[in-house]
This record gives structure tokens, C-alpha cells and sequence, in this order.
């Protein structure tokens, strides 16, 4: 294997003014679209297709989320028999890993076919539409897996802060933590780079001045603005850098226990940053990862007097976020059943500790302190 790192983006973000300019380019051509049933009924199918006037327009809308795999193939079957030369995803995160498992699908059933893959997201939270990861849910047995590959990379991305202009405020919250999240697991991740730091330090800067704003007041367009810019800015960070721990435990705390994502992972950072910076055992190597936590505090302007007060400092903001958001402290406030997640610890450990993203973590975990971390999450 390779010891030297890259910094590879190739999707073209498109922002500003006229954005839906962009898809005029495909005039002519056939245009698949994966969504869902949501997208479908309230307005912005119909706004996307307004500009896809002389196109042959086939419309997937049954994605969910978590995508499950029977979606997946019927998806894939419905595209390989239109053979899109373009298909475009829209919708959040769900719509558009399903897209991406489709198209990876459908690319190997007929090699000869070019397809470019155009997304367009209505939520600010996973960045999916500049990454080379998708989830896939496999419900039978209870598993969320991530794929990836830089084949699934969208090679369009349009930033339409208009597509969530009325995301509810507990959706802008829920997506919002996921890309703090995002980005501050890419800056402490083992494929951290200058590069990737640049982009995950400017997500995180907008994302702490913004998110409340967006939160409390949804028609603030520069904050809902700034919100998607920094989503996929996190997006670009951590499909270079990985992510950790945090990915990994929620991945496996959502196959199990259908708890929403996001706030999965607003419960779990504040544990994971104390563990992952050595806080109370002050573990070999974890100084360096305490070091950036410690800068992000300071980027984000807190107060950081030591690398140790930087990190409580960071730590504490992102519970004062919480709290302004209402997402509970621990994971037992969502109103889990207890007794089923003790029972599924062992499970959801393993299956954290296989799981793609926990292989970026700064600091390797062992099944025990997996599970020590699952539970003061659970409560």
C-alpha cells in the first residue's frame, strides 16, 4: 500500500445566482432522476423538470431513507432498461446514495454506456453529493453499511439553498449536527491533510455561526446559504480525509435501534472528542488529535487558555448546541427501548468495529471501549 496521500475533488459545485441554469447543458438527452415521494409531490420535481424542456425524462421517486437494497435493484433494473445518459439525484442524503448505488449498478451491466451523474441536495447535512460514500441499509438483518468508491462521486453538484428554505427546524438541527460531525471527524482523522483541513475548518466556521440561525429562522437565506456551502465543504473534507468512531457507532446504533442519524451522532461527539483527546486516561498519541480539537476551538472562537481547556471549551459548545436544539443528552431521551439496546451492545460494537469508517479514527478503539462508549451514549 501507498504511504503518500492525495487530494483528488472532481465534482463541479455550482452556486450563486440562475443555478438551475445548469441543467439546460442536457437538453435533448435522456434524463433519469432518483427521489422520493416527498420531492416528488411538493414542488421541487416539478421545479427541476421545468428546465429539463426536449429531455426524456424518467422519474424514480421510492427512495427512503437508509436506502435498502431492494430499492436499490429496483432502481437499477428500471435505469438499465431506459439507459439514462444523465442521472440526476434529488433530494437529501437518502435519495442520493440510492442514486449512487443505482448508477454503480447500472455502470456495470452496460460498461459501454457514459452516464454523467448530476446531484442536486435538499438538505444541508451529508455532503453526499461531493463524496464517494453512500449508506445502504440491509433491514432483514438489521445493517447499515457504507459503500465506497470514487466511481459514485456526483460529477455535478448544484447548491440551491432554495431546495431548504422550509426544512423544519428539528431537520435543519438533525442535519446540521451530522455536518459538524463531518467535519470535525475529518480534521482528526488519519487522512487528514492542509487540504482537507482547509475545507472542514471553513465548514465548521459557518456551521457554528449559521446552524442556529437557519435553526430559528428558515427564510434566513445567508444562513441557509452558508449552511449548504458548509455541508459540502465537509463533504469534500472527509471523502479525502474519512471519518471515525462517531460514523461508526452511529451506523451501527441506526441499523439496529432506527434512530435518526444525525442526532445519533449530535449525542455521541461529545463522548467521542473526550475519548479520542485522552481526556481522562491520557492514552500514548492522543495529544496531537487533543491539539486539533484545540484549534478547531479557536477557529470557531472559544476561549483556549491550553489544548485541555480547548477541548472541554469544544466539547461544551457542541452541548450547548444540543441544548438549543432539544436533542437530549443521551440516546434513552429519544425514548429507545432501554433494555433492547443493553441486549444489542455486544452487536452494534462489532459491527462499529468492522465498519468502514471507525478504520479512519485517529485513535484505534478495542471492543471494550466500543461498548464503553455506546453506553455512556445510551444512558
Amino acid at each position: 500500500m501507498p504511504s503518500y496521500k492525495s487530494f483528488s475533488p472532481r465534482t463541479e459545485i455550482v452556486f450563486g445566482e440562475g443555478l438551475l441554469d445548469r441543467l439546460h447543458a442536457y437538453r435533448g438527452q435522456r434524463v433519469g432522476i432518483v427521489t422520493d415521494a416527498f420531492m416528488a409531490k411538493s414542488g421541487p420535481l416539478d421545479r427541476v423538470l421545468g428546465y429539463l424542456d426536449g429531455c426524456e425524462v424518467k422519474v424514480f421517486d421510492e427512495a427512503i431513507p437508509e436506502p435498502p437494497i431492494a430499492t436499490v435493484t429496483k432502481g437499477a433494473g428500471i435505469f438499465a432498461e431506459f439507459r439514462p445518459q444523465v442521472l440526476l439525484a434529488l433530494g437529501g442524503g437518502s435519495p442520493i446514495d440510492a442514486a449512487k448505488a443505482i448508477l454503480s449498478v447500472v455502470r456495470a451491466t452496460d460498461t459501454a454506456q457514459t452516464i454523467k451523474f448530476v446531484a442536486i441536495p435538499t438538505t444541508s447535512g451529508t455532503g453526499s453529493e461531493v463524496t464517494s460514500f453512500a449508506i445502504i441499509s440491509d433491514p432483514a438483518n438489521g445493517l447499515k453499511f457504507p459503500l465506497i468508491a470514487k466511481e459514485m462521486v456526483p460529477d455535478v453538484a448544484i447548491l440551491d439553498p432554495e431546495f431548504v428554505r422550509t426544512a423544519p427546524p428539528k431537520v435543519t438541527a438533525d442535519t446540521g449536527m451530522d455536518v459538524i460531525t463531518h467535519a470535525l471527524e475529518a480534521v482528526v482523522a488519519q487522512g487528514a491533510s492542509h487540504f482537507t483541513d482547509a475545507f472542514a475548518e471553513k465548514s465548521l466556521e459557518l456551521a457554528f455561526a449559521h446552524l442556529p440561525r437557519a435553526y430559528y429562522d428558515g427564510n434566513d437565506m445567508e444562513a441557509r446559504d452558508a449552511m449548504h456551502q458548509s455541508s459540502c465543504l465537509a463533504g469534500l473534507a472527509f471523502s479525502e480525509a474519512g471519518l471515525g468512531v462517531s460514523h461508526g457507532l452511529a451506523h451501527a446504533i441506526g441499523g439496529r435501534m432506527h434512530l435518526v442519524h444525525g442526532r445519533i451522532n449530535a449525542v455521541l461527539l461529545p463522548h467521542v472528542i473526550a475519548w479520542n483527546a485522552g481526556l481522562e486516561d491520557d492514552a500514548p498519541g492522543c495529544w496531537e488529535t487533543a491539539g486539533r480539537y484545540a484549534r478547531i476551538a479557536s477557529r470557531i472562537g472559544l476561549d483556549v487558555p491550553s489544548v485541555r481547556a480547548g477541548v472541554i471549551a469544544l466539547i461544551r459548545a457542541i452541548q450547548a448546541l444540543n441544548m438549543r436544539f432539544s436533542i437530549p443528552s443521551t440516546l434513552r431521551g429519544f425514548g429507545m427501548d432501554a433494555e433492547e439496546y443493553r441486549r444489542a451492545m455486544p452487536d452494534m460494537a462489532a459491527a462499529a468495529l468492522a465498519d468502514a469508517c471507525t478504520a479512519g479514527n485517529p485513535r484505534k478503539p478495542t471492543l471494550a471501549e466500543l461498548s464503553m462508549l455506546l453506553g455512556r451514549a445510551g444512558g
